[in-house]
């Protein structure tokens, strides 16, 4: 007997079928998976962070080094006639840095030799400008090792010290006190007008602010000895004034005022936007923006700023030289007679042939640039925070603001709330009553 299947009706579909309806649009099936010859299915190797340092990278710059001093030599020695310790460090150096790029070059890609090879030259660039700036601080340290150590050095005047008197007698007070006076005048000159113009330069856009930028940018590299010819011709010679302490510091606040400008410009670029439009948001006019908001946010960096500018100005000579005159009395009137500062007087001190004005000068000379240092390490670190970041003890005046301002509301809030009394009571159990 033959089982025939029942027939299904039409539209009627089976199990497996596609349920869209008969005419409809059939959805495109997806493509096959493509695999390519040779391809291996397992996943590659990790990628390795190029700033670390392996123990191959520590073997191929040793031998680098090596094989570059051995060459060097063989050049230098044998080969050509050549000599001088120079002519040998640069030989050496280019050898050193062709050769690492070769050893690196059998383990590694394109990319990474060249990334190693710019760490290379950069780090080493960096070690002997370390260098350099420890063998100046060690030798003039060095050099003055015997007026350092003397008290009458930083409390005495050079004005009964003369060429054959022993480092027990005289100093450089009258320089401290010059130095410190000069770098006042400046500072009031220039704080004020460095910020200023810095937020004129933000905050005002237009021709007339991007020229002043130009301006400013050019006075950066403006040669020390053209501003104290211009104070020396506009404020001694034309107005009549007198080679002083106020023509010092004027001459000084001209080379301290465009690192001031360019160096606040800089931080108060930095602010965030999103503060400015919140605070314009709140109906705050532009000043007071600039005043409440964009200036207490880059107090660090500002601060930096006249730091640096500091710094630049402490370590001038050349305007002094022509504006302040030289002296070797203690002159604590800036507007009259003239009134040495730290670098005049070691100028000045290791001209003489004498063995001690020239051990004063290098302790003078030591006390200058320890000042410098100081001023970098501290503009240094109060640079590290950034826009806004407030320090330890700011923070804990905040914390103890906040909770003094929530004591206060919760008293305000107690006093102005009702007391409890029967009809309160009995309204409230009414409430209570479903």
């Amino acid at each position: 007997m033959t089982v025939t299947a029942p027939q299904s009706p039409p539209g009627d579909q089976g199990p497996g079928a596609d349920p869209s309806p008969a005419g409809a649009p059939k959805a495109p099936s997806p493509a096959p998976a493509t695999h390519l010859p040779g391809a291996s299915s397992t996943r590659g190797d990790s990628r390795r962070n190029l700033s670390t340092l392996r123990a191959t990278d520590v073997y191929a710059m040793v031998g680098a080094g090596a094989a570059s001093l051995a060459l060097t030599w063989l050049i230098f020695d044998r080969l050509l006639p050549f000599n001088g310790a120079l002519g040998f460090v640069v030989i050496a150096y280019a050898l050193f840095i062709a050769l690492y790029a070769l050893l690196v070059s059998f383990d590694e890609d394109g990319p990474a030799v060249r990334d190693r090879v710019a760490a290379a030259i950069v780090q080493s660039l960096g070690l002997v400008m370390l260098t350099v700036l420890a063998f100046v601080v060690v030798y003039t340290l060095y050099e003055g090792r015997e007026a350092l150590p003397h008290l009458n050095f930083y409390t005495q005047s050079m004005a009964d010290a003369g060429p054959l008197e022993p480092l027990s007698v005289g100093g450089i007070v009258h320089a401290i006190v010059g130095t410190l006076w000069q770098i006042s005048i400046a500072l009031v000159i220039c704080i004020p007008t460095g910020l200023v113009c810095a937020v004129f330069l933000n905050e005002v856009p237009g021709a007339f602010s991007r020229f002043v930028r130009t301006i400013v940018e050019a006075m950066t590299a403006l040669p020390s000895i053209v501003a104290g010819l211009f104070i020396y011709a506009t404020f001694i010679l034309s107005l009549g004034f007198g080679q002083s302490g106020l023509a010092a510091g004027l001459a000084i606040s001209v080379m301290m005022l465009p690192i001031i400008i360019r160096a606040a410009d800089v931080v108060i670029r930095l602010v965030p936007g999103t503060l400015r439009e919140a605070s314009y948001a709140l109906g705050t006019s532009r000043w007071r923006t600039v005043w409440h908001v964009v200036l207490p946010t880059s107090r660090s960096g500002l601060t930096t700023a006249v730091i640096l500018g500091t710094a630049r100005g402490v370590g001038e000579t050349s305007p002094v030289l022509l504006t302040a005159g030289f002296t070797q009395e203690l002159n604590t009137d800036p507007l009259h007679d003239p009134m040495v500062s730290l670098p005049l007087a070691a100028f000045k001190l290791v001209e003489s042939p004498e063995p001690t004005y020239i051990a004063r000068g290098f302790g003078t000379a030591a006390v200058l640039l320890v000042l410098v240092l100081v001023l970098f390490v501290a503009a240094r670190v109060v640079g590290g925070r950034g826009p806004g970041k407030l320090t330890r003890r700011q923070e804990h005046r905040r914390v103890r603001a906040s909770r003094r301002d929530a004591q206060r509301f919760d008293v305000y809030a107690t006093a102005g709330r009702p007391s409890a009394g029967p009809a309160s009571t009995s309204s409230a159990s009414t409430r209570s009553t479903p």
